[in-house]
């Protein structure tokens, strides 16, 4: 039987960013595989290409050179307008900030990429509760943003980055404006998700965020410095471990 493709496969990616008088090389030939049900911590320090990666398996940019296929689907030469679409088809954003809309409630908030979808009321209400109730929050679904706290914010994201089914769970600082025990609590959610399939790619600065992936890539200067498993000396030393 044949291995099923990686979910995501990275070829020579390239990104130049043309500042006028100045091109500021942003990625240098990156080649990285993520198999499905992956759970991988992006690192590096700033300006190694960690936002910009992120930006480009988001499906937010284009790339400069190289291949990009995302669900055996090769998107890295595609116009926005299908880009967009890729994005809400296969991945879920999650963000440091929780971009929630303040006067929704959580299940609106949950709901609205499935608005966007023009999933009908009823189903997207079914959706929605079930995405709550995956980050355990069914008690709290009539809550306006600003009757949540921070924690339970950062799991109201969370669950309306998962209501559409996505194949990527693409996390951006997730736990950068939580305390130390909430963060706790958002990354004890990201690996009980990854134990139901999830695939998860998670940005972090933070060595004891990343300690929580199961393999860890960094980044220096566009290029990939380090890829292992978590449990690896090479990455354990990184940490600090």
């Amino acid at each position: 039987m044949m291995a099923a493709p990686p979910l995501i496969r990275i070829e020579g990616l390239t990104k130049v960013y043309d500042m006028g008088a100045v091109q500021v090389q942003a990625l240098r030939g990156i080649d990285l595989a993520v198999e499905r049900n992956e759970f991988l911590a992006v690192m590096g320090p700033s300006g190694s290409g960690k936002s910009t990666l992120m930006n480009l398996i988001g499906c937010l940019d284009t790339p400069t050179a190289g291949r990009y296929a995302l669900a055996d689907r090769l998107v890295s030469d595609l116009d926005d307008g299908r880009l967009a679409r890729i994005r809400n088809e296969e991945i879920g954003f999650v963000f440091q900030t929780f971009n929630l809309l303040a006067r929704a409630t959580a299940l609106q908030n949950v709901e609205l990429p499935l608005v966007y979808k023009r999933v009908p009321p009823a189903q997207r209400r079914r959706l929605a509760l079930e995405a709550l109730a995956r980050v355990e929050l069914a008690d709290r679904v009539n809550h306006r943003s600003n009757e949540l706290s921070g924690g339970q914010c950062q799991r109201v994201a969370i669950a309306r980055a998962l209501v559409t089914g996505p194949s990527l769970l693409l996390a951006d600082e997730p736990t950068g404006n939580l305390d130390s025990q909430v963060s706790a609590e958002i990354l004890d959610l990201f690996t009980a998700l990854h134990r139901q399939g999830q695939t998860i790619i998670l940005v972090t600065h933070e060595h004891d965020v990343a300690a929580r992936a199961r393999r860890v890539v960094v980044l220096i200067d566009g290029r990939v410095a380090l890829d292992g498993p978590v449990e690896s000396p090479a990455v354990g030393e990184y940490l600090g471990r």
